[in-house]
């Protein structure tokens, strides 16, 4: 038994999970994306739970090449494409999709002697990060569809507000993107987890945006049972948690009214009570931010943090009636615990908290 942090993965969930998505947009092809190490749950075993998607999305080549070298057979999507020679000559020859978002990736494509590749064509419709301008579309359309080294044109956006369900700003994008689709004979994707989970209009995406092809969607978190929406657990939209990330308590020790906790003694104990020290912290992924009050859950209650994380440990109050054990598990988030209720005590989302879990023991993978 180790009394390091540990990550538990149950697959089964992800099944689950799968099947909320799908039932939001049942008429769409489904590109999971599994980038970071899957939010960091474990691409290659996330990859082969997820046996009935259509495609698998990651951001870079070397996390494609490793799923590709551990058997998966599912079309590869590179989110951010390729910019060295070297990498285009890996994902022609692994018959990887090539997102394509700038002009240097549209020279290097047409300057490829063999090989061709299924090309997401990106157009940057109001997120201002990756993409190109709507008004060259048409041109662009043209000069990729006439590329040898294409083998499908197929185009795409990425909304930067849809977990705002109030704002504007994803109607307008979604104009901006009409402007570009309308009469497109390709497949289209724009909608990521929280457009699939919050616009329902997309549902109806080619009536919507006027294009003929296939509606593709992303789902990235909710995948993993978290929910994009602020004041929303993953539970509430009928999504069940993937990881359950744990430790075990370690020591259990009386901490008197005045005592101080930790370095800097950031701690002052306002009474008798009962100190835990639990065997996480920012070395295991327990972020250095969480700050005092941070729930903890043990033995079926929750427990607050006290005073600063540590490398490997942080302290909780467990309370002056506590009849907890040194050797029981503590949860910082998972069942019972959400992930999105913990975020925002370190002023994070729950995709930095789970994409920055260290795995310095085991994670253990369970159906």
């Amino acid at each position: 038994m180790t009394f390091g942090s540990r990550a538990l993965i149950r697959l089964g969930a992800l099944k689950n999970n799968l099947t909320v998505i799908r039932n939001a947009a049942p008429d769409a092809r489904l590109m999971a994306v599994i980038k970071a190490n899957a939010y960091g749950h474990g691409m290659q075993a996330v990859a082969q739970t997820l046996d009935d998607v259509d495609s698998f999305a990651v951001a870079r080549v070397p996390e494609a090449v490793e799923l590709h070298e551990s058997g998966v057979d599912k079309p590869l999507v590179l989110l951010s494409g390729v910019l060295t020679r070297n990498e285009l000559d890996e994902a022609l020859a692994r018959g990887f999709e090539i997102v394509v978002h700038c002009m240097e990736q549209v020279d290097l494509l047409e300057s490829a002697s063999t090989g061709a590749a299924t090309v997401w064509l990106k157009f940057d419709t109001g997120m201002n990060r990756l993409g190109f301008a709507p008004e060259a579309a048409e041109r662009l359309i043209a000069r990729l569809q006439g590329c040898s080294r294409v083998g499908e044109l197929r185009l795409m956006s990425h909304l930067a507000s849809a977990d705002e369900l109030d704002s504007p700003v994803t109607e307008e994008q979604f104009a901006r993107f009409r402007d570009v689709v309308e009469n497109f004979e390709g497949a289209v994707s724009v909608a990521n987890t929280p457009a699939t989970l919050g616009w329902p209009q997309l549902g109806a995406a080619q009536d919507l945006l006027g294009f003929r092809g296939e509606h593709w969607i992303r789902p990235g978190l909710a995948l993993f049972g978290i929910s994009p929406f602020a004041g929303r657990t993953g539970a509430d939209l009928g999504l069940t948690p993937v990881m359950q990330f744990e430790a075990r308590l370690i020591a259990i020790k009386p901490l008197e009214e005045g005592a101080r906790v930790g370095y800097r003694g950031r701690f002052k104990a306002q009474q008798d009570t009962t100190l835990g020290i639990i065997a996480a912290g920012y070395g295991d992924g327990y972020t250095r931010h969480f700050r005092t009050g941070t729930p903890v859950l043990i033995n079926g209650r929750r427990v607050p943090l006290i005073g600063n994380v540590s490398m490997d440990m942080i302290a909780v109050d467990l309370g002056s009636e506590s009849s907890d054990r040194v050797g029981d598990i503590a949860t910082l988030w998972g069942e019972g615990l959400a992930v999105e209720e913990v975020a925002p005590w370190a002023d994070a989302i729950p995709y930095e908290l789970v994409c920055g879990v260290m795995h310095r023991e085991n994670s253990l993978v369970v159906d």
